[in-house]
């Protein structure tokens, strides 16, 4: 039986942000894990990019059994209808499922409390207070690096696409550490300069 990892995409989502992770789950990963798309509604959402993608669920479908809910990053997180991603990223907290906010979904997890109590990171702490307001309370724990790893949370800043990949291959334990590691190192450093990773 696969390991269903939910990508949740809004209206201009970070294509980028899903593109590393989604390929590597399945580079990697082999047949061990299937990606699935959430979205507000089943109709086709657009990411930043110009790809079209339509949704396998909407919010109200969603399966009760997955591994992973991913927050992909991009234009729409600020939006009303966002909250309505609440209760999903809430329900995979709070039963120890790994849980990845990326750019703006980052901050989205401090606007409902999931990142208080946490090692965590985003885009710019002064915004997340801002945004968050009394929800967030775990400005302790905000650490300045491009992907952080807190239990089973990962969040990550908007240029950190390959590391957040990184990070939750590592929580997801989707191979062995050598060879993620290989897989990062050979796209972050690039073909000339990175040991070609055996994949």
């Amino acid at each position: 039986m696969k390991k269903t990892v939910l990508f949740v995409i809004l209206e201009r989502f970070a294509d980028w942000e899903a593109a590393y992770l989604s390929s590597a789950l399945h580079m990697l990963g082999g047949d061990a894990f299937a990606v699935k798309t959430v979205s507000l509604t089943k109709n086709a959402v657009e990411s930043i990019g110009g790809f079209p993608v339509m949704p396998d669920y909407d919010i109200a479908s969603v399966p009760e059994t997955y591994e992973a809910v991913i927050l992909i990053g991009g234009m729409s997180w600020r939006t009303e209808a966002a909250g309505r991603v609440a209760p999903l990223a809430e329900k995979c907290f709070r039963s120890g499922r790994i849980l990845g906010g990326i750019c703006d979904a980052s901050a989205f997890l401090g606007t409902i409390g999931v990142l208080n109590g946490i090692r965590h990171t985003g885009n710019d702490l002064e915004d997340l207070k801002a945004w968050a307001g009394s929800a967030y309370i775990g400005e302790a724990g905000y650490v300045r690096e491009q992907a952080v790893r807190g239990g089973n949370v990962i969040t990550a800043n908007g240029t950190a696409a390959l590391e957040f990949a990184r990070e939750v291959l590592m929580a997801l334990e989707a191979a062995p550490e050598d060879k993620i590691m290989g897989w990062y190192r050979f796209h972050k450093l690039g073909y000339y300069e990175a040991p070609f990773p055996d994949m």
